[in-house]
């Protein structure tokens, strides 16, 4: 017998449609969905289901889902029968996976957690084994796929204490869901606590760490790499990387302060939404600063200051071309960003106090000299200044790709435990 809780969500999600309709026009209207993929978010699938065996992965957003590339593609090779269904909830995780996805891959949205689009959404899909990443959880989802007979898991599961207290609010409802994942691999210990607190057994989980780890660096386009770093020649510059509202003018004062003992020192600023580039440029240009945004075709010419990086999927472009990355969301009071991108790519690592969404790994980083706390615009820039210095950067950036070079087995884990639950009929 279902919890009352969990048994009053579900009651309402089976008649909901017409609620599910409403919220996601409400999305629509403000630029959170695809009007041409809108179908999808009702379970309307968009493509056939591919002949063979299928593999569920649901993430919810772009960190979770080039997480889990690795995982997908390594599968693939072991069985060329596999087929693989990536679901996500964000326009920009789809716009990233369509240039990223591995063979025999293919991506739709999840359908809201409404029981009609749930159950339309599993009828043409029919998965052969589901698996759900980090933590998100949406009962209806859980619950019609589990009743179905299709094995769960739960890869790379991470319970921040926000997360967990609401969890903690309904209780057996809790335990319920979690009862349906035939195993769990979660990313610290913090978060096995978490679920244990919630029921689940201790003999169903394991502590591997991060798939973020095993994940390969960020591509980029070579030909742009050379192309920029012929323009730049040598010029010293830093990247202020996912940066969000409120740290571009801390970056902005910082680079201020490093351009002082540095000449031409430029700033590379990725801001984590894109779509805020204009303002950005703006902001900055009001301060004085002489500013150039590479949606707009610009490049950094030798009089520019700071240049915008606000385009999909470059990533792996700021970080070759960077030998030290600021990685934001740590000094506003975000929760962090994942460093293991700049790490893998060799850019000593500068992060601010609040990074409690990747405390484990920016506690590692710190204690193996391969990255360093600021606190402040004066921090920052006075950082950044003295890590111009390929002296200083250098055994920073070599600690970071050490570091981050030693997770491929978390990725080994991931797939034994997929091979393992994988039905008969499917392997």
């Amino acid at each position: 017998m279902k919890p009352l809780a969990l048994s009053a969500y579900l009651a309402f999600s089976r008649n909901a449609e017409g609620w599910g309709r409403r919220q996601l026009q409400k999305r629509l209207a403000r630029g959170k969905e695809d009007p041409a993929r809108l179908a999808e978010r009702e379970g309307h699938a968009s493509l056939p289901r591919p002949e063979g065996p299928l593999v569920w992965f649901h993430a919810a957003s772009v960190g979770e889902s080039l997480s889990i590339l690795e995982v997908i593609k390594r599968l693939g090779l072991h069985d060329p029968a596999l087929n693989f269904l990536v679901t996500t909830g964000t326009v920009t995780s789809a716009e990233l996976l369509s240039a990223r996805m591995p063979p025999r891959c293919v991506h739709q949205f999840i359908p809201l957690d409404v029981v009609p689009f749930v159950r339309r959404f599993l009828g043409h899909w029919q998965p052969d084994l589901a698996i759900w990443t980090e933590s998100e959880f949406w009962p209806a989802l859980i619950t019609e796929t589990s009743d179905r007979g299709t094995p769960i898991l739960l890869l790379n599961a991470r319970l921040s204490e926000r997360s967990a207290r609401r969890w903690y609010a309904i209780g057996k409802s809790a335990r319920c869901l979690l009862d349906r994942f035939a195993a769990v691999q979660v990313q610290d210990d913090a978060t096995a606590a978490h679920l244990r607190k919630l029921g689940l057994p201790r003999d169903r989980m394991a502590v591997t760490g991060t798939l973020k780890e095993g994940t390969p660096p960020p591509p980029c386009d070579e030909s742009e790499l050379a192309r920029l770093s012929g323009m730049l020649k040598g010029r010293p510059l830093w990247c202020a990387a996912s940066t969000h509202e409120g740290e571009e003018e801390i970056a902005a004062e910082a680079h201020r302060i490093a351009q002082k003992g540095t000449h031409r020192l430029l700033m590379i600023l990725a801001p984590r939404h894109p779509e805020r580039g204009p303002a950005i440029r703006d902001m900055l240009a009001a301060k004085g600063l002489a500013v150039r945004l590479r949606s707009e075709t610009a490049s950094p010419d030798e009089d520019c200051d700071v240049y915008v990086a606000d385009t999909l999927g470059e990533m792996g472009l700021w970080y070759r071309l960077a030998p030290v990355s600021f990685v934001g969301g740590s000094l506003a009071r975000v929760g962090g960003h994942n460093p293991y991108e700049p790490a893998a790519l060799g850019s000593a690592i500068l992060h601010g106090p609040h990074v409690h969404n990747f405390a484990d790994i920016y506690a590692r980083l710190d204690a193996a000299a391969a990255a360093l706390r600021v606190e402040d615009a004066a921090g920052l820039g006075a950082t950044v200044a003295e890590l111009m210095q390929p002296s200083r950067s250098a055994p920073m950036a070599y600690a970071a790709w050490e570091l981050s070079s030693s997770g491929a087995d978390v990725t080994d884990k991931a797939i034994a435990l997929i091979l393992e639950h994988l039905p008969e009929k499917a392997a």
